[in-house]
């Protein structure tokens, strides 16, 4: 995600509040169960059910996000684009999930469209909006471990709340649309359980004038399918994923393919205009992903690409197998071949740090950017002629006023209000990749490749915690390194670093919060485009 000054977000308008006729209980349903839940349910109005309101799993940072009592197993993601990205788009969303507990309410994140209508289970069902979630009360309560499917019939908006305040979601290019739904954003283009931890599989159906081309994360499925003046893509992800790596783009594109590493097929998306330009920094992908393999093992998806977007985000974005870059990366001259290339390789080690091992919650976030910015230094050692003891002395210099201004690596402080892009700050880059380097100098460069390669392994297509990266560090180590992480990654003050007694932290800046350390990247990135 990205590091330099982001427009401020902003609350939007909820869902539309509807309700549904009166339905009879659904068929199927056994006569002793269907009576019970019916009895549940009367005794609940009787009662008086209390208002909707919105609910959250309670992350430090997030506290809103997600929803408690299921587990989604699967989106089905159909979105009809007439051509014109300041206009709603016409959406469906399937959601199938595993009830973990009696639900008499569903909430779902959703907070930029109008909801037209809402099935559970095939049945209408009322809804209404409480801030920033959509409250379904199906008219039978749901039974925990028993099927529960959520249809919502919808608009996805991609028009910001004021021109040229940008709040996440959907990202209006020159020719058409993206997303960048992190940190906390997809459920402003479609309802879902906004939080990494519920991680799940994506189909999307992309409707679109024909001329246009649409490109989602996962394989196309089978040919496109035109019908009058549209045509419809249907893309299909093989790998779980979080809600925030969701990508649908939507535009004049050109797909260059070729093949990467042990067959992978690889697709980009670019300007079709700018096909040929961009041609020498895409062709780099094979030998990039063929560099991280050599590190941390087998790429771990079936696809990968890059996303060249004519737009103004001020970052780039790990979006799973097609991360998306903007175009003035590789135009404007005055960044060097070593900059974008390691900007590049950055995006694409998330594919593996954040992507397929993801954050179970918010404040794990340094195990995805300490972790891309780690390979993206290496890789500019090993090819650009920047040495990483260079770069890490820097942060190293640093790391006091970062921590003083946005908290340690495991423990950041809350995003600034208003701004929840704000979490993106330099201590989860380069202050975290400051952990990986005295990691390797504290158990030694062996056992640190063992480590790196074990963690993705081991948690490939899951979630994880850094409870969890400190016992697999401990048992490759073959000793407790509790206590070592427990200062680096949450004391105020930097831990010496082992094996340079003489590196020596900066002074706190007399009263640094946390507004500043967003609006000020390492100086590795001053100036140029960050990489989420």
């Amino acid at each position: 995600m990205p590091l330099t000054p982001l427009p401020p977000r902003r609350t939007v308008s909820s869902p539309s509040a509807h309700a549904s006729p009166t339905v009879r209980p659904r068929r199927g349903t056994s006569r002793r169960k269907a009576v019970s839940l019916a009895a549940l349910s009367l005794a609940l109005v009787a009662a008086g059910s209390p208002p909707p309101e919105p609910l959250g799993i309670g992350d430090r940072l997030f506290p809103h996000l997600g929803n408690p009592g299921y587990d989604v197993s699967a989106y089905d993601i159909s979105l009809t684009y007439r051509g014109d990205n300041r206009k709603p788009l016409d959406a469906v969303t399937v959601i199938d999930a595993r009830p973990t507990r009696l639900l008499d309410r569903v909430n779902l994140d959703f907070s930029h469209g109008t909801v037209k209508s809402v099935l559970v289970n095939g049945e209408p069902a009322r809804f209404a909006s409480a801030e920033e979630d959509l409250v379904v009360t199906p008219e039978v309560p749901v039974a925990p471990g028993g099927p529960l499917r959520i249809t919502v019939r919808h608009t996805s908006d991609p028009r910001t709340p004021k021109e040229g305040e940008g709040a996440g979601g959907w990202v209006r290019t020159a020719d058409g649309l993206a997303m960048a739904n992190q940190a906390d954003a997809a459920h402003r283009v479609f309802p879902c359980n906004d939080h990494p931890s519920d991680k799940a599989r994506f189909t999307f159906r992309v409707t679109a004038p024909r001329e246009l081309t649409a490109v989602a994360n996962g394989l196309q499925v089978g040919r496109p399918r035109t019908a009058g003046t549209d045509t419809t893509w249907t893309y299909k992800g093989a790998h779980p994923m979080a809600t925030e790596l969701a990508q649908v783009t939507i535009g004049d594109s050109a797909v260059p393919r070729r093949t990467g590493p042990h067959g992978l097929p690889l697709r980009d998306v670019v300007p079709a205009k700018d096909r040929d330009v961009l041609e020498p920094w895409l062709k780099k992908t094979p030998d990039h992903i063929a560099w991280m393999e050599g590190k941390v093992g087998r790429y771990p998806f079936e696809t990968y690409g890059v996303l060249v977007g004519e737009a103004k985000t001020g970052f780039e974005l790990e979006t799973q197998t097609l991360s998306l870059f903007e175009r003035h990366l590789f135009t404007d001259t005055r960044y060097p071949q070593w900059y974008v290339d390691s900007v590049l390789v950055h995006e694409l080690a998330h594919q593996w740090f954040g992507d397929s091992v993801t954050p179970r919650t918010w404040s794990d976030l340094w195990l995805n950017e300490g972790h891309a910015t780690w390979y993206e230094a290496l890789f500019a050692q090993e090819h650009g002629d920047h040495p990483m003891e260079k770069r890490m002395r820097a942060a190293y210099t640093e790391s006091d006023r970062w921590r003083a201004a946005g908290g340690p690596p495991a423990a950041p402080g809350a995003p600034s209000p208003g701004q929840k892009i704000s979490i993106f700050r330099p201590v989860v880059y380069d202050g975290s990749a400051l952990v990986l380097y005295a990691l390797r100098e504290e158990i030694g460069e062996a056992a640190f490749g063992r480590l790196e390669r074990s963690w993705v392994s081991h948690h490939r297509d899951s979630t994880a915690t850094t409870a969890d990266f400190t016992r697999l560090a401990s048992g490759i180590a073959g000793r407790d390194l509790t206590a070592f992480f427990h200062g680096w990654l949450y004391a105020k003050r930097t831990p010496p670093m082992p094996g340079h007694p003489d590196w020596k932290t900066g002074k706190e800046t007399a009263g640094a919060k946390g507004s500043t350390a967003a609006k000020n990247p390492p100086a590795e990135k001053s100036g140029g485009p960050a990489a989420f």
